[in-house]
């Protein structure tokens, strides 16, 4: 499947912002479940300082605000041909180590809520059957409402809720994985969505490992396995290591955020 995405961050500031950052992972890569065409990146109210691959292989760029700007414009804009591979991606580079998905963070530290979660599945002995399990019960568990929990709630306090978005279902299944022993990670990227072209924010999911077939997706928000509507811009250990902006900025201004996603064939 061919898709066409067009992704527009629009930051504006009440007061010219004296100094900000930006840190960018929006290059989708080609790998076994798909080949990039074309892409490209366009900024205005901002330069490019730095350019480098993460820890996790993640394409990772470093923009430093304009003098005085008050808007900054992101634009992420390519086609990516996609396949269908029943959610498994594969071995991996093995960069980082296997071990490294083990560990957990501040966004995915379990709790009791958590472990009780997790405690019913420990004696199951195959690891595809635990996390189809486990991806079906947060499913049914946490319900997807926006706006219940942001970037900052941790997976403990969205599984208390039973509410959120599809960050916490993956940050909720991360914690339970490596509680379980599985290696598990974070995925950012964009869903095409039948019958809406226009989006405003991008989708996560969650990969654990498993011997003999490598990573295996998990889209808990929608109790599916990533096929071809997916594209992969990146991964790591929670959101804040897999996100496709963050950023920093000093002074006193406002800043609001405007979002423009469209994805479709």
């Amino acid at each position: 499947m061919l898709l066409s995405i067009s992704h527009t961050s629009t930051y504006r500031y009440d007061a010219p912002v004296a100094y900000a950052v930006q840190r960018l992972r929006l290059w989708p890569t080609s790998s076994t479940v798909q080949t990039v065409h074309d892409w490209r990146l366009d900024v205005a109210g901002a330069q490019s300082e730095l350019s480098y691959n993460d820890a996790f292989g993640n394409r990772t760029e470093l923009l430093r605000s304009t003098p005085q700007t008050a808007e900054i414009i992101i634009h992420a804009v390519g086609q990516v041909e996609t396949r269908d591979t029943a959610g498994v991606s594969g071995p991996g580079s093995g960069v980082p180590p296997l071990w490294t998905y083990h560990r957990q963070t501040g966004l995915t530290e379990p709790g009791e809520a958590i472990r009780q979660l997790a405690a019913p599945l420990s004696g199951i002995a195959n690891r595809l059957d635990l996390l189809h399990r486990l991806s079906g019960d947060i499913t049914a568990r946490v319900a997807y409402i926006p706006d219940t929990t942001d970037v900052a709630t941790p997976a403990e306090a969205a599984l208390a809720s039973g509410s959120g978005v599809c960050q916490d279902h993956a940050h909720i299944f991360l914690s339970a994985a490596r509680l379980l022993g599985v290696p598990a990670r974070y995925v950012s990227g964009y869903l095409l969505i039948e019958g809406r072209t226009e989006q405003t924010a991008t989708h996560a999911w969650a990969e654990a490992y498993v011997d003999d077939l490598g990573w295996v997706g998990f889209d808990i928000a929608n109790g599916v396995a990533p096929d071809e509507k997916y594209v992969r811009i990146a991964c790591g250990l929670d959101y804040g290591q897999a996100a496709p902006i963050t950023g920093l900025r000093s002074g006193s201004s406002t800043e609001s955020l405007a979002v423009a996603l469209n994805v479709e064939q």
